[in-house]
């Protein structure tokens, strides 16, 4: 597959266009232009482009991609050993950020559903944020904010941080993977007992127990796993790609 067909077929899918992000979504650094091995993660870091240099890849496929707003734009240290990495070996680095947060089917939030078992009955953007960023939906039956602790801990890999705002038990949730623990005002107006994120504020823990929240942070990696897996599968279904996903662990 060509690279070009690569990257036009995932923008389409993902539908990157319909972004403000604080990154470039979509090629990031164009290597060879040839596709038949995808590395797949969640983040550019170095670990894993040693990966795809060692699985012969030609392009790696990330969530957390390069040139975020607001970094120092200077290709310097650890910022030139990345590049170097590819540009050495000719290989391609793919990025979606929001736009895989976000997919109905394949995007983080909706994988975590699936991983989590929970139904889906809607969606919210919150605080002028992305429509949709925040998903809403229930458990299959009620259960205390230490059970579903648990659960998530079972599901995920990870202890998470629990902020028990309340002893009752939970039932409607509310959740949005990464680094969305702001977004916790938006699951307060939508009525849910409990919302689930990546990482935890300050903040946050004062604002689950003054609001009677359950809150939960399960992990920024633990969380963001899933979407570039459903990606990196539904690419190798539909293009033929060999689509390799490597784990590369991180405990925030």
């Amino acid at each position: 597959m060509q690279l070009r067909e690569l990257v036009a077929y995932t923008d389409r899918l993902l539908a990157a266009d319909r972004f403000s992000d604080y990154c470039p979504n979509g090629l990031q650094v164009e290597g060879r232009p040839e596709v038949k091995t995808v590395v797949t993660g969640v983040t550019a870091c170095q670990a894993l482009l040693d990966a795809a240099v060692a699985h012969a890849a030609d392009a790696v496929l990330v969530h957390h991609g390069w040139f975020w707003k607001g970094e120092d734009p200077r290709v310097l240290g650890m910022k030139q050993r990345r590049l170097a990495t590819l540009l050495r070996h000719d290989i391609s680095l793919i990025a979606y950020h929001l736009p895989l947060d976000v997919h109905p089917e394949l995007g983080n939030n909706a994988q975590l559903a699936r991983v989590l078992d929970l139904s889906i009955t809607g969606s919210t953007g919150g605080n002028g944020q992305t429509p949709g960023l925040v998903l809403l939906g229930e458990t299959a039956m009620p259960m205390s904010g230490v059970t579903f602790a648990a659960h998530l801990a079972a599901r995920l890999g990870r202890e998470p941080l629990h902020i028990a705002g309340t002893a009752a038990p939970i039932r409607r949730l509310a959740w949005c993977s990464g680094a969305a623990q702001s977004l916790i005002a938006a699951a307060l107006e939508a009525g849910v007992d409990g919302f689930i994120t990546g990482e935890a504020a300050e903040q946050t823990v004062h604002f689950a127990r003054e609001n009677s929240l359950h809150f939960f942070a399960a992990g920024h990696h633990a969380t963001e796993r899933h979407g570039i897996q459903a990606l990196g599968a539904h690419l190798s279904e539909q293009t033929g790609l060999h689509c390799r996903f490597i784990d590369i662990d991180n405990p925030v």
